[in-house]
């Protein structure tokens, strides 16, 4: 509400401090009317003093009720009749942070337009972020394979100088009879594995 902006209180807080006003000087006069009551009409009696007090503390509670019923009623009236007839901001009236936006109309568009801009990029940049992390994640990966696929190279040049070295025969010939030479101790071992007694 731009009228709650301009005052710095809306209709329903005004009149919600008026009741407010109303009830504490309510509550603060009847005491004293109910006491000068009793004085003037006891005429210095005790006893009926007592009586008068109880019986106007009865009128004061009935006439405090039907004075706030009687107000909130008034104010229900008032809520609107403030808002539309006292609380109203004219349309050519501004609060001075907002009279640059009635000058210059097209700085708030530029301005949206360059909000809505910047929220692109930041999902854009966002978005670089993400495929970038995953980018490493996967170069990481393959660095870690490539240095696997290195050491089997290397390991692989190693033992066919050292079969050449040794004059023995092709070294593809041999290192396919090795190969299958470990399948076979492979499949020893786990036959081996298999009839040796299983103990719990």
């Amino acid at each position: 509400m731009y009228e709650a902006q301009f005052f710095g209180f809306t209709p329903q807080t005004c009149v919600l401090r008026v009741c407010n006003a109303f009830q504490d000087c309510l509550y603060d006069i009847l005491p004293v009317v109910e006491k000068v009551c009793v004085r003037q009409l006891s005429n210095g009696v005790s006893a009926e003093a007592d009586e008068l007090r109880i019986a106007a503390r009865e009128c004061s509670r009935r006439l405090q009720q039907a004075l706030e019923e009687r107000f909130m009623r008034l104010s229900e009236r008032m809520t609107p009749l403030l808002l539309k007839r006292c609380l109203t901001v004219p349309p050519h009236v501004l609060l001075p942070e907002d009279q640059s936006h009635k000058d210059y109309p097209q700085a708030v568009q530029e301005a949206v337009r360059l909000e809505s801009s910047i929220s692109e990029l930041q999902s854009a940049f966002e978005a670089e972020v993400c495929a970038r992390q995953m980018l490493l994640a996967e170069l990481e990966e393959q660095e870690e394979v490539q240095k696997h696929l290195d050491e089997i190279t290397a390991w692989v040049r190693e033992l066919q100088f050292s079969w050449v070295k040794e004059g023995n025969s092709s070294f593809h010939d041999s290192f396919r009879v090795v190969m299958e030479s470990i399948k076979k101790l492979q499949k020893a071992v786990l036959e081996v594995y298999n009839k040796a007694p299983q103990t719990d």
